[in-house]
């Protein structure tokens, strides 16, 4: 069953489709590595992390439910853990005491697991309606909204991306960009993901604008927009690579007001 599995009876069950998963049970425990992290498990619940998980993925009868692996996944993220094999150096009935289970499931699981709950566009679904619930608890913050643009390496070599100049290497490597879409005070919204990157002029025009028009709350009305000239839906803040005089027309013909 694994270093650290101690629960064998409900391991057992599960494995002949008895459970539907174990349920967490915190305990008390001393000096478990990275305990830190269970401190920002109040925010981490209060900004949706299990919120419509169970709308939008499902798993089949197994020892780990839906609540347990996006838990697994968030402390690893606060734990500086990037890639799922740095698992295989961290003890895991440790990390499992996180979890309130026994221990974490083995690497080769947790793929597979990640694997079933990528299918398809649940992801992206579930995290546009995150989007819509972060919107509408902040409409103020949802009316000025910064674009930026991040260039993301990739060091695998299952895929040939296009190369990008890494201005902090000098060197044009194989990466992918990330345009990220926030609030003034830097919380995040969404991100899109390119693989070929057209610039920040198309995505603002064919991704960014045509979501935001659907997803920022308290826009004015069409009544409203038509009494008021100078009444803009919500204002796009980006840097210069965005800078265009054709950009802005179009945008304002679209009442969005744009600054650079």
């Amino acid at each position: 069953m694994g270093m650290g599995a101690t629960n064998t009876l409900d391991r057992v069950a599960a494995s002949m489709g008895l459970v539907q998963g174990v349920a967490l049970k915190f305990e008390r425990s001393l000096d478990v590595a990275h305990g830190g992290v269970l401190l920002a498990l109040p925010a981490l619940l209060a900004c949706g992390l299990l919120r419509h998980t169970g709308k939008h993925f499902s798993l089949p009868a197994g020892y780990y439910r839906l609540d347990s692996l996006f838990l697994l996944l968030a402390f690893m993220a606060l734990a500086r853990l990037k890639h799922v094999e740095s698992l295989r150096y961290c003890p895991p009935g440790e990390w499992g005491k996180l979890l309130g289970l026994d221990r974490i499931p083995e690497v080769r699981t947790l793929r597979a697991k990640l694997k079933l709950l990528s299918n398809a566009e649940q992801p992206t679904k579930w995290s546009a309606e995150l989007c819509r619930d972060w919107m509408e608890t902040a409409p103020d913050e949802a009316s000025m909204l910064y674009v930026d643009g991040h260039v993301r390496v990739y060091y695998g070599s299952q895929t040939k991306l296009p190369r990008h100049y890494i201005a902090r290497q000098r060197l044009c490597l194989r990466a992918t960009a990330d345009y990220w879409v926030n609030a003034m005070d830097g919380q995040p919204f969404f991100m899109i993901n390119k693989a070929v990157d057209p610039g920040l002029i198309k995505v603002i025009e064919q991704d960014i604008v045509p979501q935001l028009e659907k997803e920022v709350p308290s826009q004015p009305t069409a009544d409203d927009l038509e009494a008021e000239p100078y009444l803009h839906r919500f204002t796009l803040i980006f840097d210069r690579e965005g800078y265009s005089l054709g950009l802005l027309l179009r945008m304002k013909e679209r009442r969005i007001a744009g600054r650079r």
